[in-house]
């Protein structure tokens, strides 16, 4: 990797400023889902085992730079102790005196958390005194936190410009390395799959791996735009109609580059009739006038199986149905299951993707479960990330 690792660092009675992302959902006080706490354990521990002084910072929700209770990082604290067997207090904000006294009390091989840094509005502004007190606090910067990299607040950018170093936690290190093969070097047959609401949220993406894939496998309401754009009727379903000349030239682009690029074959589609809803199976050809496409249909999940199974990289973001909506979600466990039993790289970010991975029960066969939603989509689109140029190069 170019950049500095925490790896390269000497960590000893050092105070280590650690960037993390643990934006996780919170219900009654109690930490209901901790996958991205429990994703930057790997830092944390090795930085408390070398000897470092921890303070681990992180954003959570949208408090809008001000202080809010509902938004406080204290039911992560005592997750965070109860996932690393230690205890780690929670400050009382993340910049000022009672803070830096705080820090200077921390002993080798301990940690501290502090508040929420979206409390205060400089976080997200990029405030160059905001983020030059929260330098102070530190002898050493590792960002672990590459689902905010995209953002350059003072915590992910500005931070780096007042302190000596800037390092890669070992996720951030993981995630620039997988994500950053399918860029480089992806062994082929490389297969993407993508799905999702808005062929807008994906041009980028699509356009920049239409260079590098072999094949693209399209799902989700995005997949009605495409249809629509290649002349199909799709009945009611969701369309972006502003959308419609873009899909043509991003088909015409991939036939061009002899890139499959594959749409569902068939749907379980939504009919409303005389008060009634009912679900079928219904063919492209035979789209129904007033249905509602909400999941690709069994078919269309064999073909986009077959393809992954003979994939030696693949890329997987987005539902490919309504997966918050049983029935429809079976497309969507039926992709998780595919790149389950996949032999090559399987990648796979993307909250509801990431979900659906979960829910199989196949998370430990996957390669590489990416944290970021929206960093992992520009990282792909071929942006170059704030947090990930901010830090240090290893030359």
């Amino acid at each position: 990797m170019a950049k500095l690792s925490i790896r390269d660092l000497e960590l000893h009675g050092k105070r280590v400023f650690l960037r993390v992302d643990f934006n996780v959902p919170i219900e009654k006080g109690e930490v209901v889902e901790a996958w991205r706490i429990e994703a930057a354990l790997p830092t944390i521990r090795y930085a408390l085992e070398h000897g470092a002084r921890v303070i681990v910072a992180s954003h959570l929700g949208r408090p809008k730079g001000r202080r809010d209770p509902k938004y406080s990082l204290q039911p992560v604290a005592r997750k965070l102790s109860e996932l690393l067997g230690q205890e780690v207090p929670l400050a009382p904000d993340c910049i000022g005196a009672e803070v830096v006294a705080r820090v200077d009390r921390l002993t080798d091989g301990s940690a501290l958390l502090l508040e929420n840094l979206r409390f205060h509005p400089g976080e997200e502004k990029n405030d160059p005194e905001f983020a030059r007190q929260l330098a102070l606090l530190a002898d050493l910067y590792v960002n672990d936190a590459f689902g905010a990299a995209h953002r350059a607040h003072a915590s992910t950018e500005g931070i780096t410009r007042f302190v000596r170093v800037a390092a890669a936690g070992f996720l951030m290190e993981r995630e620039l390395e997988y994500l950053g093969r399918l860029l480089a070097q992806p062994e082929h047959p490389f297969v993407v799959v993508l799905g999702g609401a808005k062929v807008a949220d994906k041009i980028l993406v699509i356009e920049n791996l239409l260079t590098r894939a072999d094949a693209v496998l399209i799902g989700g309401a995005m997949a009605y735009t495409f249809l629509r754009a290649r002349g199909e009727d799709v009945g009611a379903s969701r369309v972006e109609s502003d959308q419609l000349e873009l899909a043509r030239k991003l088909m015409t682009e991939a036939e061009a580059r002899s890139v499959d690029f594959l749409l569902p074959v068939d749907h379980v589609v939504l009919e409303r009739s005389e008060g009634e809803t009912t679900t079928r199976v219904v063919r492209t050809e035979e789209f129904p006038d007033k249905a509602i496409g909400m999941d690709i249909g069994p078919e269309t999940m064999r073909l986009f199986a077959s393809w992954i199974s003979r994939a030696r990289t693949v890329f997987w973001n987005g539902p490919v149905g309504v997966f918050e909506q049983p029935p429809f979600d079976q497309g969507t466990l039926a992709i998780a299951q595919a790149l389950a039993a996949c032999p090559g790289v399987t990648i796979v970010g993307g909250g509801d993707s990431l979900a659906a991975i979960r829910r199989s029960g196949v998370a430990e066969r996957i390669t590489h479960l990416s944290t970021g939603g929206g960093a992992t989509l520009e990282f792909l689109a071929g942006i170059e990330l704030p947090g990930v140029r901010a830090l240090t190069n290893k030359a």
